[in-house]
This record gives structure tokens, sequence and C-alpha cells, in this order.
């Protein structure tokens, strides 16, 4: 029950329905296990049926032969009822059931002879009519549930003969035998409101008026009948001034057309006469006579209808003219006398139908190519037309039908395939992704990184080839050329060879499939430039080649070496070598590398000595060679000591000599080296040796003695890569092609100048520059191949399409065929040619192919034959109503005569081959025709006339001379030509000026930046209207139809940001860092523009890298300590504590050393040498002992039980008596104070870096490795690396940087045709389309896609009918008449339903006559005029709108229908029984409008009661179609009023429920409906019928009511609180009634139990089942 369209008022009469008969089922539950206790008993006494027959199911079907022949068994034994199987001899033997019978086995190949049958669904039957105890529902909402059924049964197929339904079952299951249905409910009439009285049907006397009204929706589904669509009211006008009229003559309708019977006989004969005498005349005459007869003879055929395609027969037709009396009776015609007779005779056409010929064979099938995945072909057949129809008769069907088909037979080529191709991709260019900043910078040159290249796409025919051969193939089998038989060949699809050539181009609509990219990023290699270290020392003056000493010249040279290598090789670098002259070179030579300590000749303690230099033998490149080698070189000599006696003065050792201060000398330059030394003791007074004074503790000597003159080898760029004429044969032919790049087809040779330069002056003579690193002028390259432009063949030439103009001649257009260049020529290769398009002129025929219909001069006026009219009155023999016929034939436009089925599928509708006609009698006026205005002399201000004159005997009449009667002149006014332009519609789009050409129709290519902003123009159409604001050609108005007016289209404008700022300096001096760089923003981007970067809270961009420094980058250098300054007041000995100090700086430390000074954060702080220190001062005869060496490194791991030390030694010893102080010194290795771990420290990776000239593309990301110590302080790598620590991290990968592509859009397209051929709201429309989307910070796609203009407003041209004339019956009262109406050509201009004023016809003379789209022109019909008194039917109403019938809330929709009704007019009151039964008609329509009835009501102005109405949700008050409702007597003090159903205003102004019904109210308070509640009557002792008490739950002090004909008070048991919630003794009083039943059914099993029997014992002796309640979850349960 639970559908999803039942709503609430469907499902509450279920819910209340079973609270209703909860006591009814209690009560036959109870009944009927009484009933099974009773029969359990009776079992139980019978001994004979303890035992009984069980049989199990039945086995398969088993056989040797399929079909009947097959056999199946089942177990039988004996069972005792309870449950336990016993001997066979206990049960009956007679009633043994079988355990065998006969079957048919099914086999497979029984699928192909049986299947089911199903029957017919059977009407839908209610689910409450085939359902125990379920009442039905008291009101229907929406439908009803149902079921079908239907029979479903197996059959033989061969004679539909019943079969085992274990035969299908076998193949597939049964289909079901029953389905849902929904029972509509019935729908009432409905019926719009009436119209207003009409006026009184006499103008005297009484008489009747009537009001009517229309059906809109039809009974439907067994809904009540319309009722009368008419109200009659009689009316008075006053009485009658005489007698009234009694009698009218009525005419009845005209009969069929018939010929007469002697017409055909009388027609040969005189046709036979005529011919014999013609033919006899003709024989006198000479032959011009006679061809001048026989053309006129052939003329005279051509307009008589002599055509095979019509046979016109003239018949006649007539009438009865009776005379009617005005209760409806006929009376004698001499009643009627003072009316004219009408005319009771007239010529007709006899009707004869369209007859066609039979169906010509089919034609050829379109498709002429295999391809199943293509669409089907289609072919076609026709037939022509034996018999026009004629008169009314039945019109021609159609002459042609088509059918899909397929190609059929051998040898039928597939179809063509088409593909998409594409030209090579154009060179990458970087400057299509840069932004409007990026252009602005002006050079653009030496871009690199990611860029954009393009290519063309075009569609080509893929099997073409193929095709070809095939075509190649069948002409030869053709033409008998083929030598198979002969000479045995390769099989011809295998033979097929294809050439590598370009294919033609077919338009693109050809391809299918997804267009290829026509744009990708590409990726341009930017030049890594080089990077070289700085200049090395000066080595020592050697031979240039030590090889050949002879010369004598000699270089010193310094070098540096490359860091990073340059694109293309190391020949791009700068030179790496600079040489200076120099005398006396030797190609080996002694080093110093340090000198050993002092000692003193002879052995003594002290006093003069000499050290020992420390050498090695070098090379040229200060590289350790064997020392013999330097035996030609003297040795450096001791160098002379002194080592200090007890009493000598003592002095350090010299420092290391300084940084040479130039790098060459010159006569007013000399490079200087300095050293010193200073005072550590002084002598003991007199017998030591005294200090020095201050000036010999400074040494200075000369260095970089040579001259400034340095030279050095200066390369030029290397030049074009040329053959080499040496290279060998092969080299020029061998050759690759690289994917898709330049590929190297031999190897050639590139040169470049090499000369030696002189630093500062310029070339000079090779001679001046060493040998040995001389670059080399020639190198082997790759020569790139030539590429010869490619094109793909021109295509074919555009289609030729057929225009003409007005006049019929055609005009003259152009073809044009296109060509695409695939591959540029590059390399030396052929040039392209120029011409890519050409154009010719169309061939087009003089005159354009079309039909027209012409029509032939109208034959003689043709009467009914006067054998038939002589007995009317009035008649004359020679003049009267006639008919007369023409001839109609179709010709070309050029006038060439040409098949009549032409004109019927291509020409207009054919002219009217008959027309009524009128050859005036004696009596009549005969006039000539209306001569032609004259023409007019001014507009708008003139006249013009027309005329015509009486003819014949008309002039001497006096009636004729009537001008009122006969006018011989009219007078118009001379039209007026005035024209009012005025716009009209909206404003289109902002259009800018097509300076770009539409997408090719071959190639589509992407073009560059198209202009999409600037200036453009927006036009407003503009409209002309005549005087009498008629729609006209906007030329009428000297406009083109276009108002035009500037706008601008806002151009994009990108994010701008500023320049990016310098790198800061490395936050570290040391190690590992990072270096930033920012942008901040200048311009937001607008309109559109290129987004900015993600920007910080200020605006800007950042950038941050990591960056290395060295560590040794900047170094302390300590100057000598200063002299010794002693504190103690008796300086005699000058010895004692005193403090020393040295200046300390921060310099930047280079190859050759310390070179200038720099701020002192740059240094370590800590690594800050101290500058002044106290100590003591030895005094004379003391030990002095020189500083302390450095301490020694602690051995690793970090523990206190290893230790470090320093050393000092003796330089001047102690006199007898006084010790020396320790010479060593040693401290333990504490972590982190003097011992450090140390580790290697990874950085992040940085952002992605692309080269200076990049935009985007391919970049590097890098990370540092720097040392860290254990203390967290980034220390020199060398520390690190000493340990040899493992190194595994990658430095360097490569990353890209997504490239900010611009949208691309395609060009527009060409503007498409005119929305509406004519009008006001005619609009053009051009497109364009996503062609490659943005990507990165790209400019987004505009959201204009699509664009649109105005079109020229144009008239609408239309035929139109006029209204229909009145009901014209002849000179008579009533009867069968007919009424007109004209076809006419309007003006209209599209908008709306309106329709303009009627224009000459001529301006629709292009148009076929249609109106609304119907062909079938009806300008007559037949009507029927009512005679007074008589009561008749009107007119058909219009068709109403299209209702859908439905329930809106429910979604239920059960289609839509139309409907259309004739109401009653009566006109005597006496003749009201004779009225006709009111019609109606529907017919099924689509798209109907869901409507929902409601009841309304309103205080009436004049009285106290109110009106109630029902009235459809579009607000049209109807009759019919609410729900039922029984208006109460009062209603008024109720408010709002009570319109629910059993619903009414009580006394105490609130809406209530009748009786038998509760009140169930709605969140707000009000009535929502009326819900019925069972009644439980409670009998007292007072009657034999109950009491009956009332509870209200609005009022309960109302007193108690007693209903009519029962005694005794009514209890209203109200389940629902005011809230429309049950209660909550219904919970209890359901729960108590469910224990009570448990109770009783508990008790009744006990007293009925007897020996268990099985349960399908019981089922055999047909026991009641066991009757299953189901909670559905419903809260009345």
């Amino acid at each position: 029950m639970g559908r999803g369209w039942r709503g609430a008022a469907g499902t509450l009469p279920i819910r209340t329905g079973g609270s209703r008969y909860l006591s009814v089922t209690l009560l036959l539950l109870l009944l009927l296990l009484l009933r099974g206790c009773r029969e359990a008993a009776a079992q139980a006494d019978d001994g004979k049926s303890v035992y009984f027959w069980e049989t199990g199911p039945w086995g398969r079907c088993m056989g040797s032969d399929c079909g009947p022949g097959g056999s199946q068994s089942r177990a039988v034994w004996c069972a005792h009822v309870d449950g336990w199987t016993t001997l066979h001899t206990n049960c009956d033997q007679v009633q043994r059931p079988s355990n065998q019978r006969n079957c048919f086995r099914v086999c497979d190949w029984h699928k192909d002879l049986y299947d089911w049958e199903l029957g017919a669904w059977n009407a839908c039957v209610p689910v409450s009519a085939r359902t125990l105890w379920t009442s039905r529902p008291f009101a229907c909402s929406g439908g009803e549930e149902g079921i079908q059924t239907r029979e479903v049964s197996c059959i033989l197929k061969a004679d539909a003969s019943p079969a085992e339904d274990a035969i299908c079952e076998y193949f597939e299951l049964k289909p079901r035998l029953e389905q849902d249905c929904l029972i509509p409910c019935p729908r009432d009439c409905v019926l719009s409101e009436y119209s207003p009285w009409t006026s009184c049907s006499k103008t005297c006397g009484m008489g009747l008026r009537n009001r009517v009204r229309s059906v809109l929706v039809p009974p439907l589904f067994g809904g009540a009948a319309c009722l009368n669509l008419t109200e009659f009211q009689s009316c008075k006008s006053g009485r009658c001034a005489g007698p009234e009229g009694m009698y009218s003559l009525r005419v009845g309708p005209w009969s069929a057309c018939a010929l007469p019977q002697t017409r055909t006989a009388r027609q040969a004969k005189r046709r036979k006469g005529k011919g014999q005498g013609l033919r006899e005349r003709a024989g006198v005459k000479d032959p011009e006579t006679r061809e001048l007869i026989q053309k006129k003879r052939t003329r005279n055929r051509l307009n008589r209808q002599e055509s095979p395609f019509w046979d016109i027969q003239v018949g006649y037709q007539t009438r009865e003219v009776i005379c009617m009396h005005r209760n409806g009776s006929a009376a004698g015609r001499n009643l009627c006398a003072p009316w004219d007779p009408p005319l009771t005779l007239r010529p007709c056409v006899l009707p004869k139908d369209c007859q066609l010929s039979d169906w010509a064979e089919w034609g050829p099938c379109s498709k002429t190519c295999l391809d199943p995945a293509s669409p089907a072909g289609s072919r076609a057949r026709s037939r022509q037309v034996i018999q026009f129809p004629v008169g009314e008769g039945a019109e021609c069907p159609p002459l042609e039908d088509s059918e899909s088909c397929e190609p059929q037979g051998e040898g039928v080529p597939p179809c063509s395939t088409y593909t998409w191709r594409s030209t090579e991709w154009s060179d990458c260019r970087v400057d299509s992704l840069l932004g409007q900043q990026d252009r602005r910078r002006g050079n653009l040159t030496g871009l690199c990184g990611g860029g954009l290249q393009t290519r063309e796409v075009y569609c080509v025919q893929a099997n073409a080839e193929l095709l070809k051969y095939l075509d190649d193939l069948r002409e030869k089998d053709q033409a008998g050329q083929t030598q198979r038989q002969q000479k045995p060949s390769v099989p011809p699809l295998l033979s097929i060879t294809f050439q590598i050539t370009a294919s033609r181009p077919v338009e693109n609509k050809m391809c299918k499939g997804p267009i290829p990219n026509r744009s990708q990023l590409c990726q341009i290699p930017c030049p890594i430039d080089c990077e070289v270290s700085p200049w090395g020392a000066w080595g020592p003056c050697t031979f240039e080649n030590c090889d050949d000493q002879a010369a004598k010249k000699g270089f010193k040279l310094r070098r540096r070496r490359i860091i990073n290598e340059p694109t293309g090789g190391p020949g791009n670098c700068p030179h790496l070598v600079e040489a200076v002259p120099c005398d006396e070179p030797r190609c080996y030579a002694w080093r110093l590398v340090g000198l050993e300590r002092c000692a003193p000749d002879d052995g003594t303690p002290c006093g003069a000595g000499a050290q020992l230099a420390l050498l090695r033998c070098v090379n040229g490149n200060e590289e350790e060679v064997d020392r013999n080698l330097c035996t030609s070189s003297p040795a450096p000599e001791p160098v002379p000591c002194e080592v200090p006696c007890s009493r000598d003065c003592v002095l350090s050792d010299w420092t290391s000599w300084s940084t040479c201060s130039q790098t060459c000398s010159s006569k007013t330059i000399e490079g200087k080296q300095t050293r010193t030394r200073s005072i550590l003791a002084y002598n003991a007074g007199e017998g030591g040796a005294v200090c020095p004074n201050s000036s010999s503790l400074l040494e200075v000597r000369n260095c970089n003695e040579h001259a400034c003159t340095v030279y050095h080898w200066q390369t030029g760029p290397w030049g074009p890569c040329a053959e080499d004429p040496s290279a060998s044969a092969l080299n020029t032919s061998a050759g690759f092609r690289a994917g898709g790049g330049q590929g190297s087809c031999s190897v050639g040779m590139q040169t470049r100048k090499v000369m030696c330069v002189r630093v500062n002056v310029g070339q000079v003579p090779p001679k001046k520059c060493p040998d040995g690193p001389r670059p080399s002028t020639v190198r082997p390259c790759e020569l790139p191949c030539k590429k010869d432009c490619i094109m793909t063949p021109f295509s074919d030439w555009t289609a030729c399409p057929l225009t003409c103009d007005a006049a019929g001649n055609a005009v003259k257009i152009k073809q044009s065929r296109k060509r695409l260049i695939i591959q540029q020529p590059s390399n030396g290769g052929q040039e392209c040619p120029e011409v890519l398009e050409e154009e010719r002129d169309c061939e087009a025929p003089k005159v354009c192919p079309g039909f027209r219909w012409k029509t032939h001069k109208w034959r003689k006026c043709q009467l009914v034959p006067w054998f038939l009219r002589q007995d009317r009155p009035g008649a004359q023999e020679t003049c009267g109503p006639g008919l007369q016929t023409r001839a109609v034939s179709c010709r070309q436009l050029d006038g060439t005569q040409a098949d009549i089925g032409e004109c019927l599928n291509f020409a207009a509708a054919m002219p009217a081959i008959t027309q009524r006609c009128q050859l005036p009698c004696q009596d009549d006026c005969q006039l000539t025709n209306w001569s032609k205005f004259s023409s007019c002399t001014a507009d708008c201000v003139g006249v013009r006339t027309r005329k015509r004159a009486l003819i014949g005997r008309s002039k001497k009449k006096d009636k004729c001379k009537n001008t009122q009667m006969y006018p011989l002149s009219e007078t118009q006014y001379c039209p007026c030509d005035k024209y009012n332009a005025q716009p009209v519609g909206n404003w289109s789009d902002c259009i800018l000026s097509e300076g770009g050409r539409a997408e090719s129709v071959l190639g589509m290519k992407v073009q560059g930046d198209v202009k999409e902003c600037g200036q453009g123009y927006r036009y407003q159409a503009m409209v002309c209207y005549d005087q009498d604001n008629r729609l006209v050609e906007t030329s009428r108005c000297n406009s083109h139809g276009y108002i035009e007016e500037a706008c601008i289209i806002p151009c994009p404008s990108d994010c701008k940001l500023s320049e990016w700022s310098n790198w800061s300096r490395c936050s570290k001096s040391c190690g590992s860092g990072v270096k930033v760089r920012s942008k901040w923003l200048r311009e937001k981007p607008y309109n559109g523009g290129r987004p900015c970067p993600k920007l910080d809270h200020i605006n800007q961009v950042y950038e941050v890298v990591p960056c290395q420094s060295d560590c040794n980058q900047y170094v302390w250098v300590a100057e000598p300590w200063s002299v010794w300054k002693v504190s103690n007041v008796d300086l005699k000995e000058n010895c004692g504590e005193g403090v020393q100090t040295r200046k300390v700086r921060c310099m930047l430390n280079t190859i050759d050393g310390p070179s200038e000074s720099v701020e002192d954060y740059l240094c370590d702080p800590e690594l800050m040498p101290l500058g002044a220190r106290e100590s003591r001062l030895p005094c004379p005869e003391d030990c002095v002992l020189n500083d302390w060496g450095p301490w020694s490194r602690c051995d690793l791991p970090c523990i206190r039980s290893n230790s470090r030390e320093r050393t000092a030694y003796t330089l001047r010893p102690p006199s007898v008596g006084r010790q020396c102080p320790d010479t060593s010194d040693k401290e333990p290795c504490s972590l982190n104070l003097n011992c450090f771990n140390y580790f290697y420290n990874i950085t992040d990776w940085s952002t992605c870096q692309l080269s200076p000239n990049a935009v985007c593309g391919s970049g590097i990301k890098t990370r540092m490795l720097d040392c860290v110590r254990s203390d967290g302080k980034s220390v020199d790598i060398k520390f690190c690396d000493e340990l040899n620590l493992e190194k595994t991290w990658q430095m360097n990968i490569s990353c890209v940087v997504e490239c900010p592509v611009n949208c691309q859009m395609s060009e527009w397209s060409p503007w498409s045709a005119c929305s509406q051929t004519c009008g006001l709201d005619g609009k053009m429309w051009r497109r364009r389309s996503v062609v490659r989307a943005s990507q990165g910070d790209g400019r987004p796609c505009p959201s204009q896609t699509q664009q649109w203009k105005p079109c020229p407003v144009r008239p609408c041209y239309l035929w139109q009918y006029s209204d229909w004339s009145e009901c014209r019956v002849e000179s008579v009262v009533c009867g069968d008449g007919e009424r007109y109406r004209n076809l006419s050509c309007f003006v209209s201009d599209a908008d709306g339903d309106a329709v303009g004023g009627s224009v000459d016809e001529e301006l629709c003379g292009g148009l076929e006559p249609a109106v609304n789209g119907d062909k079938r022109i009806s300008l007559k019909e037949a009507c029927t005029l009512p005679c007074p008194g008589e009561c008749y039917l009107m007119e058909w109403s219009d068709w109403s709108s299209c209702v859908s019938i439905c329930v809106k809330a429910a979604g239920v929709d059960f289609g839509s229908v139309r409907v259309r009704s004739r109401a009653v007019l009566a006109q005597e009151p006496e003749n009201l029984q004779l009225c006709p039964d009111q019609e109606w008609e529907s017919q099924p329509c689509e798209e109907g409008e869901c409507y929902e009835y409601k009841w309304l009501s309103a205080g009436r102005l004049n009285s106290t009661r109110p009106a109630v109405w029902c009235q459809r949700s579009d607000g049209l008050n109807v009759t019919g179609g609410c729900p039922p409702l029984s208006p109460p007597e009062d209603n008024d003090a109720c408010d709002p009023p009570c319109l629910k159903t059993k619903s009414f205003c009580s006394e105490a102004a609130a809406c209530m429920c009748e009786e038998g019904f509760t009140e169930v109210l709605s969140p707000s308070g009000q009535l929502d409906q009326c819900a019925p509640i069972p009644v439980l009557e409670i009998p007292t002792a007072g009657g034999k019928k109950g009491d009956v008490k009332t509870s209200r739950a609005i009022n309960p002090t109302l007193p108690a009511t007693v209903q009519p004909g029962r005694s005794g008070r009514t209890w209203y048991l109200q389940p629902y609180g005011p809230d429309g919630k049950l209660k909550m003794w219904v919970y209890g009083v359901a729960a108590g009634a469910f224990v009570l039943l448990i109770f009783i059914v508990s008790m009744i099993y006990l007293a009925c139990k007897k020996p268990k029997r099985p349960q399908r014992q019981r089922q055999q002796n047909n026991r009641l089942k066991p009757l299953t309640l189901a909670y559905d979850g419903d809260t009345d349960m």
C-alpha cells in the first residue's frame, strides 16, 4: 500500500479503517481456533487416520530419448500422525500413491520448438476487491492501486498446442502472471464560466435570451457528465405593433455533383461533326492558310483541358427550397410567396480523386562504399500523377519515398576515411610567453628557456592511395588489360607502394575526431656562460719548450681554470693563460719549502751559525719532479743565523714575506715584499750582543720584477660550418636525423681567427706569445641537412553554389583552392612558392534552374444544359451562372516546356483550373473592366481615379444609369509615402573592426595575439514604418539598417611588479646560508590581465636561494708585536712584567694572500687574534723561549682521557744556575671547548633557478653541503673532508618552472545567418573557442565566447485568413448556405502575436500559400443559418488549452487532453423540446498544464450569505473539478470559512466536523481535516438500543444530542489529540488487546492439544493455515 504517489489524504482512511475492525478481527481469530480444536478432536477419535502415506518430490526426468518417453520416480512411505515412519502394511494399500510416472524429457534442441505464450493483460482490478478485511477508501486520491492478471502457458510453436510448463521452464523462468496497475480516479466534467446574456431573441413579444459556457476538461474515467452548457431566460422587449411573421423560406444543401444523362453522347457527336467539317474545310485551303490553322489548333489545344492529367467534367447540382413555420413544421410554398425564389440549379465540377502510378524501382543507394561505422545511405523511389484531383476530390499523397540502405554486392570499395594531419612545429619562441611588462623591456634578444611553438592542423583523406589503387585496378579489369593468367603477379593489395608525399587537404568538417594540439610548450636551451677562476700566481721563468732549449727566450706563465664550462665547449671561454717574457729561463728549479733550526758553527752552544734550506725540485707547472732534474741549477745556500748566548739580545724569527705589492714592474712601479721580526729579550749590559735598532727589524725585497708586458692568445668566433673538401665521400653521404630536430648529414669544418694580443695594446706578432697554449684555428663540425619546402597538393576546388538574382539570372561567383606549407625550407633547401591560394570564376548556366506554373486562357463560361434549366422560373437559355476552366502547364524559368512533376516538387502551389462565371442576361447591366488608376501628381495631397463604362444595350437602360448602383468612376487619395525610422531592440556587443580573416576551412592555425581590445562599434537595428504604421524595408528610410556607436573594449592589463632587487649578501660568512632578492607590486591586474604571483602581506614576492661562503674568504691578519713596554719602575735591566700590542685587521683573502682590509664583522670574531698580551720580558741571562707553537689536534672522539699539547724551543740558554721553563704544554680535550666533532649538513632545495634570459622551462634546484662543528658552528669544508666522511647527496636536480601560457582563443567565426528571416528580433552570432587554455600565471580566457549583432530589419510577410463572413443564404431567411473568408497578405514584425496591416499580394508572391503551417487553404465552408424560432447548435468553440490529467502533489500523470464544445441556442420558449443535444469532442495533446482546484468563498455585497465557488490554479473560475462540498447553512461567522469536507461553522464561530468525524488541527490551530472515528455502542438498561454519549474535543460543555432514529447515546472515542497525533490511551488499549489475544490463544491451544501431528498432514486435509499478523509500522495497529 505504500506507493510513492500516495498522499496523506489517501492513507488516512486506511489507518482509521484498521482501528475500526480491530474487534471484528479478534472475534474471527477466536472462531477459527475453536474450529481447529474441534476438528483435531474428531481426528483423534477416528483410528483409521492414524497412519497415512507420505510422498517425496518427483525426481529428474530420465530416459534415453528426448521427448515424452522419459520417466521419473519419487519416494513413498507410511508415516504415523506423530511424525515417525512405520511399516507399509500399516497404511491402506488401496490408497498408496504411485511412485513412478511418465514425463517429458527435455533436450537443448527443444528450445526452438517450445515457447511461452503470453496472454493479454486483463482489466485492472482494485486491490481492495481482492483483499480480505480491507475496506474501500472513502475518497480517491490520484488513483487506486490495482492488479492486472494474464494467462501464461507453454505451447508447441508449430500448432500452438499446449504443453507442460516444465518444458518451457527448463529454458526460461515462467513470466509473471500479475503486475501492479493504477486505476485513475473519476474525473468530472469541468466547465468555464457563463458568458454574458445575449440580447432577447425577439424585438417584441416573448422571447429568450441565452448565456453559454464551454467545456474545459471532459469527463474521464467514469466521472460526472457535463452539465448543460446553455442557460435560458425568458425576456419580453415589448408588445408587437403588428402580427409576427410566422413563415420563412428555407433552402437545403446542394446535392452531389452529377452529369446529365445525355451530355456525353451529344458532346461526342458535336466533336465528330466539328472535326469532319474542319477537315473538309481544311482541304480547300492553301498551304499557308493550313499552317496558320494548325498553329491556332495547337494553341487552342493547349488552352483546352485535354491534358491526360486532367479530366474535367462539368455537371450540375440542385437543392431543395421549402417554406417553414416558426414551430419547425413545413408549410405550403404559397405562404412564402413574397420572397424571390433562390437559385436551385448550378453547374459544378465532377469531383475526381488523385490517381497515381505504381512506385518505380528503387534508385541507387546514396552510400556507395562499405563502412559499418558510418551512417547508412538512402535510396528513393517516385511515382507519377495520372489524374490530378478535380473539384472536391482527394488530394495527391506524396510522390516520393525514401528508405535507409547499405550498398550490396561484391566489389564495393571501402569508404573514405579521414584523419588529422599537421605541419611541422614552428621554431620555439619565448616572446609569446612574455607579459606586457616583459615586452616593454625592448631588448628581447637572447631569450631562452620555456617557449611556445605552433603548427597548422588540417584534414586529409587517410586511404586516398588505397582507393585510387582500387579504382585503377577496377578500370583495368573493365578494359580487359589485366594479364593475371599469363603472368603471375604479386597479390594486388600487397603490391601497393605509397609515395611519401603530402596528402591533399580537405574540409575540416570531414574529420570527426578530436583536433590535435595546435601549440605546445618547447624549450630553448639557455646558453651557459663561461666562468673562470681568478688568476693564479706567476710561475717561474721557463722555456717555452723544455725539449728545445736552444732559444734563450723564456716566459713566465700564470693560469686560471674553467669553473663552469659554457655551451659550445671551452672554446667560448676567455683566454686561460697569460705570459710575460723573461730572461734566464729554466725548465726545473729548486723551490724553498722551509728552513731548519739555526745550528751554531763548530758545535758551540751559541754564536753564529747557519740554517739549512729545505728544498724540492719543481717544473714550470710547480709540480714536484725528480731532484736530479734540478742538478743543473745551483741550490740555495744555507742562511746565516745566530744562536744568542745567555747575555745576548734575543730576536724572534723572521715572519713570512708579505704579498707582492705589484703584479709586475716598470720604470715607475716596482713590486715590494716585506718581513719583520721583534726583540724577545735584551742583552745583559756589557759583554752581550746588543739589540739592533728598529730599522734592522724590517727587511724589504723586490718582487715581480718582470716587465708589465703581458701577452695572450685571443680567439675570434667560430665561422659557419662549411664542407671539408678533404673529407671522404662516406662522410658526405652518411647522416642521420635526430627525433624531429636538425639532422646531421656530413662532417664539415669550422675556422676561427687566432692572434697574439698584448694587454692594453692590441695585436702583436705571433712570436710574442708562446706556442704551447696557442688555440686551434680549425675544428670539425656537423653539417645540417638541407630541408626543402614541402607543401600539400592543392585542395579540390570549392563548390560553386548556384545563386540567382531576382530576375532568374545566374550570379557569377568564384571558387578557390588552397595548399598548405608543411615544412619550411632551411639550410639552403628549395624555397616555397609564393602562390598558396588560387581563384577562378565558376561556370554558371545562363539561366537558373527553376520551374513555374503557366496558366492559359479561361475557356468559355459553361452553363447548365438548357434542358435542365428550362423549367426553372426566370431561367434564360443564354445567360446565368456557369463554370469555366483553363489549362495549366509547367515551364522552366526560361519558358521552355517542363514535366508537370517538376512544378509539383519545386514550384509554388498549382493555380486554380476552374472558377465560377456569370453570363449576363439581357436585363443585366454590363460594364467594362475598371481601368488603371490615373497617375498621381503629388503624394499625400493629390487624388487618382479609375473609370469604367456601360456597354451594349446597358447604355440605354435606366437602371444601369444609376451611378449609386453601378458607379462608373472611383476616386482615391494618392498613396502617401511617408516613412519614419526609429531604433529598435538592444545595443549589440561591442565589436572590433574585422581586421583578421576568419579561420581557414582547410587548415586551422594558431594565430598570434589577436586584437582583443580597443575601439570598436556597437550596433542597434533601425526599423522603418510607413504612414499606416506598417513595417517596410529600411531602404525606404534611407537607412542601411543600423545605428553605429563607438565603444571601447578595455584592454587587459597584466600584473606589474618591479624589477628584481640585487641579491643580498649571504646570510653566513662561513658555510651555507641564504641570499634573498625581492620584487614588489607596482600595479594590480585588471580587465582579465595576467594574475600576480602569490604576494605576502606587504605585496612583495621573494626569491630565496642557498649560498655558500668560503670560510677563508675573510681572514684576520695580525701585524708583528710591538716592543715590550715594561711596567717595572727600575728599568735599568729592561726586563720584568710588560705589555705587547699589535694591530689586527680583517682582510679579504685572495689566491695571492690577504689583499685589502674589510669590515671586521666579515671575519669570524671567535678566530680574532689577540691585539695585546701581558707577559714577562726575560731579564739578561734568563732562558728565552720562542712563542708557543700551535696546539696539536685532539684525537676523536673527544673524551677527557685524550689531551693535546703545544711546544716551544730555547732561543737563548740561561746562565749558570738558572733554569728554562717547560718547553711543552698539555691540556685535556674537552668537547666543544678545544675538541670538536664535525659532520656534513645538507640544506633544503632552493627554488627552481632559471637562466637570467629565461621566463620558464627547465631549471636547476640546488642545495649546499657545509661542514658543521659539534657546537653548531659552520666551519671550512676541509675539516669534514679530512675525516673522509661519506657524501651521498645529489647537489643539483633538474626542475621545471611552469610557463605562463596565455589563453589562446580562435579567431571569430564568420557571422552566422540571421536567426530569423524577418522581423525585429533577428540576431547574427559569431563564436570563438578556446584553442589553448591558460597555464600557470598566464592570462585567463575571456568569458565572452560569442558575440551578437542585430540583423537588418525586414518585414515579415505572411498569408492570413480574414474573419469568416456571416452565413449567406441567397435572398432567403434561413437554410444551408456558405460563409467565406479571404486569404490576404499581411505584414508583421514577428514580435508577439500581433499581425500588422494588409499589403499588396505581390509581396507574398514568393511564399507558398499556407496559414500557420497549414497548406490546405479553405476559403469557404458550409454553414446553417437558423430559421426564426429554430433551436440550433452554435459553432464549435475554440479548442481549450491543453490540460494534463494529473495529481500535482503525487506526480501522477495520465496524459493530456483538450476539448471543444457546441452549446445550444434557443429563440422560442415553445421550441425548447426540439433543441438538439449539446456536443463536445476531445483529442489528446502534448505538454498539458497540471492544474489544481480549490474552493473559494467571499461575502456577498448584498447578502449576509457568502458566495462559494471553485477556482482553478491558474485563476480561472470553473464549475466542476473541486472535491465534493456540502455548503453549510450559515458559514459567515467563521474566518477563514469552513471549506474542508464534512466540516461546518459552529455557533461558537469555529470550524467543526460533522457527526462521526473528529477534528485534526494544523500546527497553527486551524482545521486541517475531518477524520472518521470508530463507533462504540454501549447498551443501557433503559432500552434495547444503547444510549449514545458524545465527547467533543473542542467544546465538551455542549449538550448531548440525540441522533434521529436511534435510542441511547453514542460515545465517539477520539484517538487523535489537538496536534493530530495519537493519544496515549490508544497505545494502552492496543497493548492490552494484544496481551488479551495472546492469553486466549494460549488457553485454547492447551485445551485442544492432542498427539503431535506433522504439519504436512494438516495441509493435506485442507486445514486452515495459521493467520499471520504483520505490523507495517503504522500507529493504528
